[in-house]
C-alpha cells in the first residue's frame, strides 16, 4: 500500500523556523523526485521546492534563501526546513511522489502520489 504521510505542521509565529517531513513507503518503484507544494485559500496549488533523485533541487522565487529540502534515504523521507516564516506562507503543505519505471519492451510508466497535506499557519 503506497502512502505519503505528512508531519511538523502546526502554528508558528512570523520569523519563525518549522520543519515538516514526508514519509514515504510502499512503494515498488523507484521515486525519481519528490516535491512539496502548498495551497492557501481561494488560491492554486503551487510548486515550493522540489528534490530529484540525483538531489538536484529548485525552489519557487518566494522561498529562495529562506526553505531547504533535503532527504534522508535511510528513512525514506523528505525534509523541508523553513526558516524567517512570513504569514503569506500560511497554507496546506502537500508532498507529492513521482515515479518512472522501463517496462519490458521498452514502454515507460510514469504516476504520481499525493500526501494528504498538513497545515502550517504563520502568525503576525
Amino acid at each position: 500500500q503506497v502512502q505519503l504521510v505528512e508531519s511538523g505542521g502546526g502554528l508558528v509565529q512570523a520569523g519563525g523556523t518549522l520543519t515538516l517531513s514526508c514519509a514515504a513507503s510502499g512503494f515498488t518503484f523507484t521515486i525519481s523526485a519528490t516535491g512539496w507544494y502548498r495551497q492557501a485559500p481561494g488560491q492554486q496549488r503551487e510548486l515550493v521546492a522540489r528534490i530529484s533523485s540525483a538531489d538536484s533541487t529548485n525552489y519557487a522565487d518566494s522561498v529562495k534563501g529562506r526553505f531547504t529540502i533535503s532527504r534522508d534515504n535511510a528513512k525514506n523521507t523528505v525534509y523541508l526546513q523553513m526558516n524567517s516564516l512570513k504569514p503569506e506562507d500560511t497554507g496546506v503543505y502537500y508532498c507529492k511522489a513521482e515515479t518512472t519505471t522501463t517496462l519490458l519492451g521498452g514502454r515507460t510508466y510514469e504516476n504520481e502520489y499525493w500526501g494528504q497535506g498538513t497545515q502550517v499557519t504563520v502568525s503576525t
